[in-house]
This record gives structure tokens, sequence and C-alpha cells, in this order.
């Protein structure tokens, strides 16, 4: 085989079909939209329409409850703070908050900081600044000689709250 013997195999690229194109094309004159009516026409977006009759995804019950006020956090075990340490992704001297455990791989998402969670063996002692710790895991790492700071983070939906209240007060004057 040489390279300019090279190709697709059979099939493999196939064009797409041109509707409406003419008789000859297979898809011409009405270009499979069948006989006349809405959906005949152009400018129809009726998906989940029933012809008035309460739609299926309406006729369904709702159900939980998606509260908007909740924080999110990053949840880490203590058995995976063990690992990066030991695989060298931590710096065990250095002091462990969200950037570093995000830096390690191990924080993903959490707008509102970090929480500490018991589950695995810790056996290297750390400092960490987290903004949230189980009561297993603040005894799991005491135990091992580190020491657990709980700071107080702003949610990121109060900070945007906060953003947004400041600028409708700054075109106000406060009266005298």
């Amino acid at each position: 085989m040489k390279i300019n013997e090279l190709k697709d195999n059979e099939g493999a690229r196939k064009g797409r079909m041109r509707i409406g194109r003419g008789i000859g094309s297979g898809k011409g004159k009405t270009g499979g939209r069948g006989q006349k009516g809405a959906k005949a026409r152009s400018g129809v977006a009726i998906n989940g329409f029933e012809g008035g009759q309460m739609p299926l995804h309406m006729r369904l019950p709702k159900r939980g409850f998606n509260n908007i006020f909740a924080k999110d956090y990053a949840e880490v075990n203590l058995g995976a703070v063990q690992k990066a340490v030991d695989a060298k992704k931590l710096d065990a001297k250095a002091t462990v908050d969200h950037d570093a455990l995000k830096a390690a791989g191990l924080a993903r998402g959490g707008k509102d900081g970090v929480r500490l969670l018991g589950k695995g063996e810790l056996s290297a002692k750390l400092k960490f600044v987290v903004a949230g710790a189980s009561k297993s895991a603040k005894e799991a790492v005491e135990k091992a000689g580190g020491s657990v700071e709980v700071i107080e983070v702003v949610a990121a939906s109060e900070k945007a709250a906060a953003k947004k209240g400041k600028g409708q007060s700054r075109g106000k004057k406060a009266d005298a």
C-alpha cells in the first residue's frame, strides 16, 4: 500500500440530501414535507405542541426541590488528599486551600469553596484552610498532627447581589 492509494471506506463520506431541487432529485416538489398544512410552511416550531391538548410534559407531576440559596462546595475526601501528597501533587509543608486543591486536580467546581470530608486515611501533617469540614475530617486531620481552619466564604450569589446593589446606589445622592 502506498500513500497515494489511501482512501476512505466505501460509503464513509456521503453528501447531504439537497431537498427541493427538482423532481429528479427524489426530494423535489414538496421537499419531504407532505401536502399543505402548517408543517409544510416555513417558520413553524411546534415541538411538544399537541393541538391544544395539555402537552405530556405539562401533565406529568413536578418532583423535587431546587434550593436557590444552597452553597456550592467542592467536596474533597481525606483519602484523595493523601494520594495527592504521596504523588507529590500537593506540598505537605504549604497551606492546603481551595487553589492548592484545584491545582492538584482534587477540587472541581465549588464556587463557594471546599468542604473537607472524612473518607479515607490521612497520615500527612497538613494545614487546611477550607470553607467547611465534617467532624470526622477535623478529628482525622488533628490526629495526624495537622490543623483545620474553617473560613467564612461569601457565597457567589451573595457577591453578585452585593455587586448589583452597589451599582444602583451610586447614582443617588444622600439627603443631608
